[in-house]
């Protein structure tokens, strides 16, 4: 009797391969986020999609404030059109992140989201940015 993991055989290695490698195209880790922005390597805006009050008590540090329903072409326009922004919310309970994500996407601009969000963030070791 196979177990509920096997049961659905995995994927052939060439699709796991596209599969995964596909991925990467879409979102980041709280990790890489943290060695870019603390290698003087950061090469993309970082988004705190949640509401301002939230990020007030809390944030990845040098994330800036952009509630999701806050992206729009006004918001963006001090951006180059081929800046990545990368994204993030409360963590993988948390859907912000992908809404963020859809509205940047619908405006023409690259994006990643941050897997893990502020969740994976303090999981991983790394401070939070408070107010004093």
């Amino acid at each position: 009797m196979l177990s509920s993991v096997t049961q659905i055989p995995a994927a052939d290695s060439a699709s796991a391969l596209a599969h995964f490698q596909s991925a990467l195209r879409f979102e980041t880790d709280c990790w890489d986020v943290h060695d870019a922005m603390n290698s003087g390597r950061q090469d993309f805006v970082l988004f705190d999609v949640r509401s301002h009050e939230l990020y007030e008590r809390g944030h990845v540090p040098g994330a800036l404030s952009m509630p999701h329903r806050k992206i729009i072409e006004s918001t963006l326009a001090s951006y180059p059109q081929d800046t990545t922004f990368v994204v993030y919310c409360a963590g993988p309970h948390c859907n912000g992140a992908h809404r963020g994500a859809i509205r940047l996407a619908k405006l023409g601009r690259p994006v990643k989201l941050m897997i893990g969000g502020i969740t994976g963030w303090l999981d991983e070791g790394f401070e939070l940015e408070k107010p004093e």
